[in-house]
């Protein structure tokens, strides 16, 4: 579903290399979790594999499109929740919904189902109805998912999504995120909340100073150390000089 060969993005006029020669593939069916110290390049790699940034080198194809040669129809299969709250907050919650239904082109029919699905699974149904400006954090973070859900894309590119959740919703996602795969689609998702990576995700990959130092399945990164946790397998791999 997610095909990248080597893959580079740097800042600064060249100076600053966010993404260092970076190849990964994520297939359909799987949750892939993505995590890395601040600053290692997630959020960079997340922008490039939605089209919002465009890579200095390499190529990125979503379900075989490539982004470069065919951005929109490419970025009809994403579902993409950013590490940010950036939302039209003069529009009340069910006109920014219906916007994101027009734009993606949902029937109203599955557009109502869904967005009754999503807002009841969120408790925010009360609140469709009021203003963004006047939400907190979480219940931001809550319509910005409704949103990027609306349309059924096969693939969800989640940047941080369980941030500002309650326990309930955040309980609520990861169980639609499962649902999701089990139907045959991908997942790919960033997180700094370890223990949800390590009982959630299919695969993981670790990414450190832009370059993937990892990637596999919680067996294939123990590397033989059955009891290791994902949490003792980041930090040897993030911070070599803590490792014990």
């Amino acid at each position: 579903m997610i095909e990248c060969k080597n893959v580079t993005k740097s800042y600064a006029r060249g100076k600053v290399r966010a993404v260092d020669d970076l190849s990964l593939t994520v297939e359909r069916g799987e949750i892939f979790g993505f995590i890395g110290p601040n600053g290692a390049g997630k959020t960079t790699t997340i922008k490039m594999l939605t089209g919002i940034l465009t890579p200095d080198s390499g190529s990125v194809r979503i379900g075989g499109i490539d982004m470069t040669a065919a951005p929109v129809e490419a970025k009809r299969l994403i579902g993409y929740v950013p590490d940010s709250h950036d939302v039209f907050d003069r529009l009340k919650g069910i006109e920014y919904l219906n916007f994101i239904g027009d734009v993606y082109g949902v029937p109203e029919k599955e557009r109502r189902e869904r967005i009754e699905k999503y807002l009841a699974m969120f408790e925010i149904t009360d609140a469709a109805g009021e203003l963004i400006r006047s939400y907190s954090h979480g219940m931001k973070q809550k319509i910005v998912l409704t949103g990027a859900l609306l349309h059924k894309p096969p693939l969800w590119l989640l940047d941080e999504p369980l941030t500002g959740l309650d326990p309930k919703s955040a309980l609520a996602l990861k169980g639609s995120m499962r649902e999701h795969c089990e139907e045959g689609n991908t997942v790919f998702f960033s997180t700094h909340i370890l223990e949800v990576a390590e009982r959630l995700c299919d695969r993981i990959g670790i990414i450190y100073q832009g370059k993937l130092a990892a990637v596999g399945t919680m067996e294939n990164l123990r590397s033989g150390e059955k009891d290791a946790t994902l949490e003792q397998i980041f930090f040897e791999l993030t911070e070599p000089e803590a490792a014990i």
